[in-house]
């Protein structure tokens, strides 16, 4: 059973390009363009992993972050922080919950090798 991972990003052509990377190595995607289509999803059926953008309109990331680490029924789900904020922003994601944090731009290799690392090695590609 592959993981299933939901990706919220605002920028179509980057959420794209993550789908794309993704779906190549067997995951299941979701998408959510905004942070409250974002906790629908999440609250609706809790995917394994969330590549959560910290600039997204509606519910801002951060407050995302508390919600789902906050919520016992979805405490679990892992959230890797994607964001153009640079490294800046790394404590205050990782004191928030995030899972791993990671800054763009970044190549496809990069993206796999930080869904390796919360989700384990056995959940990309059978070649890993």
């Amino acid at each position: 059973m592959s993981a299933r991972i939901l990706i919220v990003e605002d920028h179509p052509t980057m959420r794209e390009a993550m789908r794309l990377v993704l779906e190549r190595e067997g995951f299941d995607i979701d998408e959510a363009s905004d942070g409250d289509q974002a906790l629908a999803a999440v609250h609706e059926d809790a995917p394994d992993l969330v590549l959560l953008d910290m600039s997204i309109p509606g519910t801002a990331g951060p407050d995302v972050l508390a919600a789902v680490k906050g919520d016992p029924t979805t405490s679990e789900v892992r959230v890797i922080v994607v964001t153009a904020t640079g490294e800046e922003g790394r404590a205050a994601a990782m004191a928030g919950g995030a899972d791993h944090y990671f800054t763009k731009p970044f190549s496809p290799i990069a993206l796999l090798q930080a869904v390796e690392e919360v989700l384990g090695p056995e959940a990309v590609g059978p070649g890993e």
